[in-house]
C-alpha cells in the first residue's frame, strides 16, 4: 500500500554513458552516480535508455557480415534477464541508497533484445517493466517490439510514476494511453540528442500536465571498441578516429507541467541534474487550464481503445477431459450409470 502523498520529491536523471560490452562495469557505474545522487538528497533517480547493456549505435549492427553477426553475439551476452542476477543487485542499489531507481536496460528473453524501462522502489523491491514498443530505424535490426502489457504507472507517495522510451514519445496514442492512467512524473529515457528534444519534451510536459525527466547518455567515441572490432562509421576502417570525439551529446532536461525547465539541458558531459518537483502544488494548476483526458477531452467524438495484453506468438491449449463431454456432464453421466466404472 502507497503511504500518505508527500508534497515534493527531490529527483535526478543522471547524464553518462554504458561501459560497452561490459555489464558489470556498467553496474559498478550505476552504483556510483546512485551514491552521488542520494548525497544531493534525491529520493528518484532516472537513467538513460539502454544504460544497461548500451546503445547499438555505429556501423557494426548495420549488416550481416562476419562482424556484424560477433557485433550482435557479444551485445546479446551484455544483455540481462528480467528477473535475474543484474535486476537483483540494481534492487539492493536501490534499497541501500533509499531511492526509486527508473533505469534503461537491454533485457534478453531467448535470443531477442528488448530495449526496457526497470523500476524499483526504496525497499529494493523490483516493481515491472517498460519494454519499447516500437524501435526505431536501425533499433530494428537489434531489438524486438514490445506491446502495451508492459506500460505501467506505479502509484508512489510522490505522484505516480512511469515511462515512455525515446520516439515513443512521438506517438501520440501511447502518450494518451499513459495520461489516461494518471502519469504525474514522466520518465523519457531517450538516444535523441538533437535540437528539438528539449521543445518535444516541453509539449509533453504541458500536454500531459505532468514533470517530464529525460535523460540522455553522453558518450565520446572511446567509450566503444575502438576500430577495426567496432566501426562507429565505415570511414573508421581507414581512418583512426578521435577517441575524445563526442559521438552523443546528451541533453538531459527536467521540465515542470508548465513547460518551465528546472534542470538542464546539458551538452557538456557526464553529470547530475536534479530539481524539486512538488507533484501536488503544481500538477492541479496546470490540469486547471488543459487536462487532456478529462474536462478537455470529447469522448463523444474522439476515444482510444488499448489492447492491454501481452501478444505472443504461441499459445498452446490443452483440455483437462480426454472425454467428448464437459466435466458437468459427466457428472451427470455418472449417476446414471451411463459413463465412469460400473
Amino acid at each position: 500500500m502507497v503511504s500518505a502523498m508527500s508534497s515534493t520529491i527531490r529527483a535526478t536523471v543522471v547524464q553518462a554513458s554504458s561501459v560497452f560490452y561490459d555489464t558489470p562495469a556498467t553496474l559498478d557505474k550505476a552504483e556510483k552516480f546512485l551514491k552521488e545522487a542520494a548525497e544531493l538528497g534525491s529520493q528518484l533517480v532516472v537513467f538513460p535508455e539502454a544504460f544497461i547493456g548500451g546503445y547499438p549505435r555505429g556501423y557494426n549492427f548495420a549488416d550481416q557480415s562476419t562482424r556484424g553477426k560477433e557485433s550482435f553475439r557479444k551485445y546479446h551476452a551484455s544483455a540481462i534477464n528480467v528477473p535475474g542476477p543484474e535486476v537483483d543487485r540494481l534492487a539492493a542499489m536501490a534499497s541501500k541508497y533509499k531511492v526509486y531507481l527508473v533505469t534503461g536496460a537491454i533485457e534478453r528473453e531467448g535470443y531477442t533484445l528488448y530495449c526496457s524501462v526497470l523500476f524499483f522502489d526504496p525497499e529494493g523491491n523490483y516493481l515491472g517493466k517498460h519494454r519499447k514498443i516500437m524501435p526505431t530505424y536501425r533499433e530494428r535490426l537489434v531489438w524486438g517490439f514490445g506491446d502495451c502489457s508492459t506500460t505501467p504507472v506505479y502509484d508512489t507517495p510522490y505522484g505516480k510514476l512511469g515511462s515512455v522510451i525515446c520516439w515513443e514519445n512521438r506517438m501520440p496514442l501511447l502518450r494518451t494511453s499513459m495520461y489516461a492512467k494518471g502519469i504525474e512524473i514522466y520518465c523519457a529515457l531517450t538516444a535523441d540528442s538533437g535540437d528539438t528534444w528539449v521543445s518535444t519534451m516541453t509539449h509533453v510536459a504541458m500536454e500531459g500536465g505532468c514533470y517530464v525527466l529525460s535523460p540522455i547518455q553522453f558518450c565520446r567515441r572511446k567509450d566503444y571498441p575502438s576500430p577495426p572490432e567496432y566501426l562507429y562509421s565505415p570511414s573508421e576502417e581507414f581512418v583512426t578516429p578521435d577517441s575524445d570525439s563526442i559521438i552523443w551529446a546528451g541533453g538531459s532536461v527536467i521540465i515542470s507541467p508548465h513547460g518551465e525547465i528546472l534542470a538542464g539541458p546539458n551538452y557538456e558531459g557526464e553529470g547530475l541534474f536534479t530539481a524539486d518537483l512538488d507533484v501536488r502544488g503544481e500538477i492541479p494548476k496546470a490540469k486547471f487550464m488543459f487536462d487532456v483526458v478529462g474536462h478537455y477531452s470529447r469522448a463523444d467524438i474522439l476515444n482510444l481503445t488499448v489492447d492491454n495484453r501481452p501478444l505472443v506468438p504461441v499459445t498452446f491449449t490443452s483440455s483437462p477431459c480426454k472425454s467428448k463431454y464437459r466435466n458437468d456432464e459427466l457428472e451427470d453421466l455418472k449417476k446414471m450409470g451411463i459413463y465412469g466404472d460400473s
